[in-house]
């Protein structure tokens, strides 16, 4: 029985994900896509934290929002990437609420810099499920 509670769990999750897929304000379905496996890291882990109680939506929302208004007000100088801007919303709030420390970021993202492109290649990778936004 805990196979199929966990089946269940998970079509419940994946549900909530495509809610917050479709959901997505402004553009195209193409604008909302995931060009990279990092993207759809950075969308998980922020609802992740979020249904784990790590922060309130609506706190979220306001650092993304300031994020995307920063990178306006510096007239775009670096390319524009949605979830670069999500990403820094979501450290913002976890280092807001004492989750997540600059230092201990620092030190991981020194950390993932020095990993070699092909680190572990002999080893599979499996990427999350795809979510259809026309849903």
């Amino acid at each position: 029985m805990a196979l199929r509670q966990d089946a269940t769990e998970l079509g419940d999750a994946r549900r909530r994900v495509e809610t917050l897929v479709c959901d997505l304000p402004g553009g195209s379905d193409a604008d909302r896509s995931f060009d990279h496996p990092w993207e759809v890291r950075a969308f998980a882990m922020a609802v992740a934290a979020y249904h784990s109680g790590q922060y309130e939506w609506s706190e979220f929302q306001l650092s993304l929002i300031d994020s995307i208004k920063k990178w306006e007000t510096e007239g775009g100088a670096e390319p524009w990437s949605y979830y670069e801007h999500w990403l820094q919303a979501l450290e913002t709030v976890l280092a807001g609420n004492g989750k997540l420390s600059e230092a201990v970021l620092d030190d991981q993202t020194r950390s993932v810099l020095a990993t070699p492109r092909n680190a572990n290649h002999h080893e599979a990778h499996r990427e999350p499920v795809a979510v259809d936004p026309a849903r």
